[in-house]
């Protein structure tokens, strides 16, 4: 199962943060002509954090319909805005989601792109029927399980080893689906040192059987595409510096 591209025509304004997001799109185009892929095998998530509400009202209406939180409280604040204003982004929760947070993250995702232990999937089971109308959609959640591909100490996500039993313990859970997989790469100068995470990722999909590719943020989101990202998650390049 793979997350299914949003198409929505982009409204021609001409604001700052609506010329970066035609920036964006262009370059996500232009990386998928180099390697022969559909550009609308991609979505693009932006990542809002510390965004005021009109920001990201803005963007909406740009036409950035997949949105981006990695913390609980972000989320919650960001898609309540929107709502209230009658807009009805898709909500992808990329951090960490640690299991004392998902009754109150759970009633506004479309996906969740860090799932790390088998614990959290039976903390989902267990606040699944209390998510409300608001909540994820009809079925399973479209989930992608984080893998530390780079071993770094300083990230959450699984070994790679420990996939096969987390997509065993996903497998048999009636509300988890298990789209694909994500990583976050190490900061690096160059953006070409990114590859062989992105490749390395890829490679544990194919071999797993899937094919959803949650990588690439804003420095590497080209180079992660031209390995096959599905989902690119960016935020700087669209949204500018992050507030305080």
């Amino acid at each position: 199962m793979t997350t299914p591209t949003r198409t929505t025509p982009t409204r021609t304004t001409s604001t700052p943060l609506a010329a970066r997001l035609a920036d964006v799109r262009a370059r996500i185009v232009e990386a998928c002509e180099r390697v022969g892929r559909d550009p609308a095998s991609v979505t693009l998530v932006g990542v809002s954090k510390t965004q005021p509400p009109e920001v990201v009202r803005e963007a909406i209406a740009a036409g950035l319909l997949d949105l981006g939180e990695n913390r609980a409280q972000d989320l919650l604040a960001q898609a309540q805005a929107p709502a209230a204003a009658g807009l009805a982004p898709r909500w992808h929760f990329i951090g960490h989601l640690q299991r004392n947070k998902v009754r109150e993250v759970l009633p506004h995702i479309y996906a969740l792109h860090s799932l790390d232990s088998a614990r959290l999937i039976e903390e989902m089971e267990r606040r699944w029927d209390a998510r409300g109308a608001a909540g994820p959609p009809p079925g399973r959640l479209p989930c992608y399980i984080e893998v530390n591909i780079g071993g770094e100490a300083q990230k959450t996500g699984i070994a790679p080893a420990a996939l096969p039993a987390l997509l065993a313990s996903a497998s048999a859970s009636p509300v988890v689906a298990v789209t694909g997989l994500m990583t976050v790469a190490p900061q690096v100068v160059d953006p070409e040192e990114t590859r062989p995470i992105f490749r390395a990722l890829r490679e544990l999909a194919a071999a797993h059987g899937l094919r959803g590719l949650s990588m690439g943020m804003t420095e590497d989101y080209p180079v992660a595409i031209e390995e096959g990202a599905t989902v690119v998650r960016v935020g700087r390049a669209i949204f500018g510096e992050r507030r305080a």
